[in-house]
């Protein structure tokens, strides 16, 4: 790619102009891992927050973000989403997430899944942090991309 898509001839930031590109199926699964305490594993595990349910809050707060995505990254397209989903579970050293996000567009969701699985790992960390002070988000990334001319992504492990 030998030019700047997202910016113009003055120099100036642009939102790409995707009228041209065809609409086609697109999806994008991103991850992130909230590690904390054994102890706060516990409490998750056994509902003894003191907010109450953190992965039911996270996975809500998760898939309102995904929606809300062009709102709060600039040049972001605001896209129909066809489906968000967000996936939260304990494990041994925290809580693992999981977002998955489906659109039929000009443009891919990567974006979307990025941001609701970020949100989702927030409301965690801010549902938890009374009980842990050590908590950490880590390993944001994206895992998965389908559809579009660039073609598809699969994170290798």
């Amino acid at each position: 790619m030998s030019e700047l898509t997202h910016i113009d001839e003055e120099g100036h930031a642009r939102m790409v102009d995707t009228s041209e590109k065809p609409s086609t199926a697109r999806r994008a699964v991103a991850s992130a891992v909230v590690r904390m305490s054994a102890q706060t594993v516990a409490a998750v595990r056994n509902h003894q927050t003191p907010k109450g349910d953190p992965l039911e809050t996270a996975r809500l707060a998760g898939v309102m973000a995904g929606k809300r995505t062009a709102e709060l990254i600039p040049l972001c397209h605001p896209l129909p989403l066809t489906h968000v989903d967000v996936r939260a579970e304990t494990k041994d050293d925290g809580v693992h997430l999981e977002a998955e996000v489906s659109t039929h567009a000009q443009t891919g969701v990567e974006m979307e899944a990025l941001t609701a699985v970020s949100v989702a790992a927030l409301t965690v960390y801010d549902m938890c942090k009374a009980l842990d002070k050590s908590m950490t988000i880590t390993d944001v990334r994206l895992e998965l991309k389908t559809g579009g001319k660039s073609g598809d992504y699969r994170r290798e492990i």
